[in-house]
Protein backbone atom coordinates (compact mmCIF):
# COMPACT_ATOMS: atom_id res chain seq x y z
CA UNK A 1 0.00 0.00 0.00
CA UNK A 2 1.04 3.57 -0.66
CA UNK A 3 2.20 5.41 1.92
CA UNK A 4 1.13 8.51 0.14
CA UNK A 5 -0.91 11.84 1.38
CA UNK A 6 -4.44 12.51 0.56
CA UNK A 7 -4.04 16.39 -0.16
CA UNK A 8 -8.20 16.35 0.23
CA UNK A 9 -8.79 17.40 4.37
CA UNK A 10 -5.94 19.74 4.55
CA UNK A 11 -6.05 22.75 5.94
CA UNK A 12 -3.98 26.23 6.90
CA UNK A 13 -4.60 28.54 9.84
CA UNK A 14 -3.27 31.69 11.40
CA UNK A 15 -2.75 31.91 14.88
CA UNK A 16 -5.19 35.29 15.99
CA UNK A 17 -5.10 34.71 19.40
CA UNK A 18 -3.72 32.92 22.75
CA UNK A 19 -5.53 30.46 25.17
CA UNK A 20 -5.47 29.75 29.07
CA UNK A 21 -1.78 30.11 30.45
CA UNK A 22 -0.57 26.73 31.79
CA UNK A 23 2.08 26.86 35.17
CA UNK A 24 5.22 25.51 34.74
CA UNK A 25 6.40 23.44 37.79
CA UNK A 26 9.34 21.60 36.18
CA UNK A 27 11.20 21.60 33.13
CA UNK A 28 14.47 19.31 32.22
CA UNK A 29 17.85 19.71 30.98
CA UNK A 30 17.46 17.00 28.28
CA UNK A 31 17.85 16.39 24.51
CA UNK A 32 14.57 16.37 24.57
CA UNK A 33 13.44 18.86 26.57
CA UNK A 34 9.93 18.21 29.13
CA UNK A 35 8.32 20.38 30.82
CA UNK A 36 5.49 19.61 33.68
CA UNK A 37 2.31 21.22 34.05
CA UNK A 38 -0.06 19.86 35.72
CA UNK A 39 -3.72 18.88 33.35
CA UNK A 40 -2.37 21.47 30.57
CA UNK A 41 -4.65 20.06 28.03
CA UNK A 42 -2.56 20.64 24.91
CA UNK A 43 -1.37 17.88 22.34
CA UNK A 44 1.24 17.38 20.12
CA UNK A 45 1.22 19.86 16.94
CA UNK A 46 0.06 22.54 19.69
CA UNK A 47 2.89 25.88 19.99
CA UNK A 48 2.88 28.23 22.54
CA UNK A 49 4.77 30.86 23.92
CA UNK A 50 7.20 31.01 27.33
CA UNK A 51 7.27 33.86 29.69
CA UNK A 52 8.60 34.52 33.43
CA UNK A 53 10.69 31.69 33.34
CA UNK A 54 12.65 30.95 36.66
CA UNK A 55 16.54 29.92 36.17
CA UNK A 56 15.90 28.79 32.70
CA UNK A 57 15.20 32.05 31.18
CA UNK A 58 16.59 31.33 28.20
CA UNK A 59 13.18 30.20 27.02
CA UNK A 60 11.20 33.33 27.94
CA UNK A 61 10.05 34.62 24.60
CA UNK A 62 10.42 31.84 23.02
CA UNK A 63 7.52 30.24 20.72
CA UNK A 64 7.64 26.62 20.55
CA UNK A 65 6.13 23.68 19.31
CA UNK A 66 4.82 20.11 21.61
CA UNK A 67 6.18 17.26 19.63
CA UNK A 68 4.41 14.93 22.60
CA UNK A 69 2.54 15.36 25.23
CA UNK A 70 1.31 13.24 28.59
CA UNK A 71 -1.15 14.41 31.21
CA UNK A 72 0.95 16.70 32.98
CA UNK A 73 3.96 16.63 30.56
CA UNK A 74 4.59 18.76 27.40
CA UNK A 75 7.66 17.40 25.33
CA UNK A 76 9.75 19.78 23.23
CA UNK A 77 12.16 19.05 20.44
CA UNK A 78 15.05 21.28 22.39
CA UNK A 79 18.40 20.84 23.59
CA UNK A 80 18.25 22.20 26.98
CA UNK A 81 21.31 20.79 28.39
CA UNK A 82 23.13 23.86 28.12
CA UNK A 83 20.11 25.74 29.59
CA UNK A 84 20.57 27.19 32.80
CA UNK A 85 18.99 25.10 35.61
CA UNK A 86 15.08 25.77 36.31
CA UNK A 87 14.41 27.21 39.34
CA UNK A 88 10.57 28.16 39.78
CA UNK A 89 7.59 28.98 38.07
CA UNK A 90 6.63 30.39 34.37
CA UNK A 91 3.92 29.66 32.30
CA UNK A 92 3.32 28.34 28.35
CA UNK A 93 0.59 30.75 26.59
CA UNK A 94 -0.90 28.02 23.47
CA UNK A 95 -1.60 30.31 20.29
CA UNK A 96 -5.11 29.89 19.33
CA UNK A 97 -5.65 29.36 15.33
CA UNK A 98 -8.48 30.43 12.95
CA UNK A 99 -8.50 28.67 9.46
CA UNK A 100 -8.64 30.32 6.19
CA UNK A 101 -11.15 28.46 4.44
CA UNK A 102 -12.20 28.19 0.61
CA UNK A 103 -8.55 27.02 0.00
CA UNK A 104 -8.16 25.75 -2.89
CA UNK A 105 -4.23 24.81 -3.31
CA UNK A 106 -0.84 25.51 -2.09
CA UNK A 107 3.17 25.66 -2.87
CA UNK A 108 5.83 25.36 -0.07
CA UNK A 109 6.90 25.81 2.37
CA UNK A 110 10.30 25.48 0.67
CA UNK A 111 13.43 27.41 -0.09
CA UNK A 112 17.50 27.63 -1.28
CA UNK A 113 19.74 28.30 1.53
CA UNK A 114 22.46 30.35 0.03
CA UNK A 115 25.96 29.19 -1.57
CA UNK A 116 29.15 30.53 -0.11
CA UNK A 117 32.00 30.68 -2.11
CA UNK A 118 34.91 30.50 -0.14
CA UNK A 119 37.26 29.63 -2.96
CA UNK A 120 40.91 30.93 -2.46
CA UNK A 121 44.07 31.43 -4.08
CA UNK A 122 45.45 27.85 -3.98
CA UNK A 123 41.89 26.37 -5.23
CA UNK A 124 41.83 23.98 -7.56
CA UNK A 125 37.85 24.26 -8.20
CA UNK A 126 35.35 26.12 -6.87
CA UNK A 127 35.03 25.82 -2.72
CA UNK A 128 31.74 26.26 -1.58
CA UNK A 129 29.42 26.03 1.97
CA UNK A 130 26.09 25.78 2.35
CA UNK A 131 24.37 29.70 4.12
CA UNK A 132 21.81 29.73 6.45
CA UNK A 133 18.34 27.61 6.01
CA UNK A 134 16.23 29.48 4.06
CA UNK A 135 12.22 27.63 4.38
CA UNK A 136 11.20 30.23 1.57
CA UNK A 137 7.86 31.01 0.81
CA UNK A 138 4.25 29.27 1.21
CA UNK A 139 2.04 30.23 -2.10
CA UNK A 140 -1.47 29.78 -1.79
CA UNK A 141 -5.04 30.19 -3.81
CA UNK A 142 -8.33 30.81 -1.91
CA UNK A 143 -12.14 31.03 -3.44
CA UNK A 144 -12.54 34.75 -1.95
CA UNK A 145 -14.76 35.54 0.77
CA UNK A 146 -14.73 38.96 2.29
CA UNK A 147 -16.15 38.20 5.03
CA UNK A 148 -14.04 34.92 6.44
CA UNK A 149 -12.34 35.28 9.58
CA UNK A 150 -9.19 33.27 8.24
CA UNK A 151 -9.17 35.50 5.17
CA UNK A 152 -9.78 38.67 7.31
CA UNK A 153 -6.81 37.90 9.62
CA UNK A 154 -4.51 37.48 6.23
CA UNK A 155 -5.46 40.89 5.47
CA UNK A 156 -4.89 42.12 9.01
CA UNK A 157 -1.56 40.85 9.03
CA UNK A 158 -0.51 42.12 5.79
CA UNK A 159 -1.49 45.70 6.73
CA UNK A 160 0.28 45.69 10.16
CA UNK A 161 3.48 43.94 8.69
CA UNK A 162 3.06 41.82 11.54
CA UNK A 163 4.84 37.87 12.16
CA UNK A 164 2.37 35.73 12.15
CA UNK A 165 2.24 32.00 13.36
CA UNK A 166 0.82 29.47 10.81
CA UNK A 167 -0.34 25.72 11.11
CA UNK A 168 -0.79 23.38 8.36
CA UNK A 169 -2.06 20.38 8.70
CA UNK A 170 -2.47 17.33 6.37
CA UNK A 171 -5.18 14.30 6.26
CA UNK A 172 -2.95 11.48 7.88
CA UNK A 173 -2.11 13.86 10.90
CA UNK A 174 1.00 15.63 9.98
CA UNK A 175 1.34 19.53 11.42
CA UNK A 176 3.95 21.76 10.33
CA UNK A 177 3.92 24.93 11.72
CA UNK A 178 6.19 28.26 10.93
CA UNK A 179 6.01 31.47 11.31
CA UNK A 180 5.53 33.79 8.41
CA UNK A 181 4.61 37.60 7.23
CA UNK A 182 1.74 37.86 4.81
CA UNK A 183 3.46 39.49 1.35
CA UNK A 184 0.63 39.69 -0.69
CA UNK A 185 -3.02 39.18 -0.68
CA UNK A 186 -4.44 39.71 -4.07
CA UNK A 187 -7.56 39.34 -6.11
CA UNK A 188 -7.90 37.81 -9.88
CA UNK A 189 -11.73 38.42 -11.81
CA UNK A 190 -12.40 36.55 -14.65
CA UNK A 191 -15.55 36.11 -16.95
CA UNK A 192 -17.43 33.24 -16.31
CA UNK A 193 -15.77 32.70 -13.06
CA UNK A 194 -15.33 32.72 -9.12
CA UNK A 195 -13.16 35.85 -8.04
CA UNK A 196 -9.23 34.04 -6.83
CA UNK A 197 -7.18 35.38 -3.72
CA UNK A 198 -3.59 34.59 -4.21
CA UNK A 199 -1.71 34.99 -1.01
CA UNK A 200 2.46 34.96 -0.56
CA UNK A 201 3.72 33.88 3.11
CA UNK A 202 7.17 34.85 3.54
CA UNK A 203 8.48 32.11 6.24
CA UNK A 204 11.08 33.68 8.88
CA UNK A 205 12.75 30.81 11.01
CA UNK A 206 12.62 27.04 10.75
CA UNK A 207 9.45 24.72 9.67
CA UNK A 208 8.53 22.35 12.51
CA UNK A 209 6.84 19.08 11.32
CA UNK A 210 5.61 16.45 13.99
Amino acid sequence: MSDAIESQGAKLEIGTGSGGADSITAITEAGIMQVTSAGHGNSAGDVGAFASVGGMTELNGQTLMIIATETDEMFFDVDSTGYTTYTSGGTFTPVTYTEVSEVTDWDGPGGAAAVIDVSHLQSTAKEKMMGLMDEGQLTLTVNWIPSDTGQLALQTARAARTLKNFRLTYSDGTIQTFSAYVLNFSTAVSVDDRVVGSITLEISGLVTTT
